[in-house]
C-alpha cells in the first residue's frame, strides 16, 4: 500500500486515469482508495509538503515504454535521467520499473488472475534472484 498526499481528489485521479490502467476501490471527499493491478494506491487531499528533492516511490508496471508513452501523450514531464520517472501535479516523485527487470516475482496464479500470465523476468533479473539463492522457476 502507498499513501500520497495531492492537493485535490478529482484532479489526482484524473490524472493517474491518464496514464495507468487504474480502478476506484473506493472514496470519500477527501479520499480515494485505488487499485493499479496488485498495487493498492491511497491519495488524500491534504497537501502538507514541499516536492523532496531525494525521496521517491516505485510503481511497477508490466510495459515501462507503454508508460512513457502514456506519460508524454498526457503532457508530463520526464525527469533527466536514463529511467523513467516523473513529478506528479503535487511534487510527488514517481518511478516506473518494469516487471521483467525487479527482483521479486508473483506466483503464476496472481499473474493469471491479473491478466499477465505472459510476463516473464528478464535473464538479469533471474541471475540476480539466483545469486541470493532465490532461484525463479520461468513459465
Amino acid at each position: 500500500m502507498l499513501a500520497l498526499e495531492v492537493g485535490n481528489i478529482e484532479e489526482a485521479l484524473a490524472f493517474y486515469d491518464r496514464v495507468f490502467e487504474l480502478s476506484l476501490r473506493g472514496r470519500s471527499e477527501k479520499m480515494a482508495f485505488i487499485d493499479m493491478g496488485d498495487q493498492f494506491i491511497a491519495l488524500f487531499e491534504a497537501h502538507t509538503q514541499h516536492p523532496d528533492e531525494g525521496r521517491h516511490f516505485g510503481l511497477v508496471v508490466d510495459d515501462k515504454e507503454k508508460v512513457r508513452r502514456q506519460l508524454e501523450q498526457a503532457g508530463v514531464k520526464l525527469l533527466p535521467g536514463r529511467g523513467v520517472e516523473f513529478r506528479d501535479p503535487w511534487g510527488n516523485r514517481v518511478q516506473i520499473v518494469e516487471y521483467a527487470h525487479i527482483q521479486f516475482t508473483k506466483r503464476q496464479a496472481v499473474l493469471d488472475g491479473m491478466g499477465c500470465a505472459d510476463l516473464h523476468k528478464s535473464r538479469e533479473a533471474i541471475e540476480e534472484l539466483a545469486r541470493k539463492g532465490m532461484a525463479v522457476k520461468e513459465n
